[in-house]
């Protein structure tokens, strides 16, 4: 059974006798806080890789693995995520930047 998916008018391509995407409100975001989206999305992507590249590894025989470790593994994954979205090392957070700051001017 399939179920019907209700999108917003201004997410649907313009097709002909759609209604006009609606006025922008007073809560849009100006481009700062759209530039610190951006970087936390690509922050959080890069945690993620990192999270990844690291699973497969070996504990380090000095400190022996562990709950412990694993779980401040997961917080330097996200910590060098975080240092990679200020560089600007992946340039995710300018791509998305972009198409947030596009969707935006789609609603005006």
């Amino acid at each position: 059974m399939m179920s019907e998916i209700n999108l917003p008018s201004h997410l649907v391509p313009n097709l002909v006798g759609s209604p006009k995407p609606p006025a922008p409100q007073a809560g849009d975001r100006n481009a700062g806080e759209i530039r610190k989206l951006a970087e936390d999305f690509e922050a959080f992507f890069a945690g993620l890789v990192f999270d990844e590249m690291t699973a497969g590894l070996e504990p380090d025989p000095l400190t022996g693995g562990g709950i412990g470790e694993d779980m401040f593994r997961s917080l330097l994954n996200q910590e060098f995520g975080k240092s990679v979205a200020r560089n600007g090392s992946l340039g995710i957070a300018d791509v998305v930047q972009r198409q947030l700051l596009q969707l935006q001017e789609i609603g005006s």
